[in-house]
């Protein structure tokens, strides 16, 4: 099975972890993280933002 990171934004707090560190999957949209590139950056990398999200707003997702 494939996994896709992706971001709960109700839990977001903006707190920009997710997007000062892997730029090349999140970015804000309407003041919240989102995932605009999921597949852009190893998982380890993206495992980083998950683990270090202070309200894990970010998640895996099977497919």
């Amino acid at each position: 099975m494939t996994k896709v990171v992706w971001v709960d934004r109700e839990s977001c707090i903006s707190c920009g972890l997710c997007v000062s560190l892997a730029p090349e999957v999140f970015r804000f949209e309407d003041g919240k993280s989102i995932a605009y590139n999921p597949s852009g950056a190893p998982e380890e990398k993206i495992q980083e933002c998950i683990d270090g999200c202070p309200v894990s707003a970010i998640h895996w997702q099977e497919l």
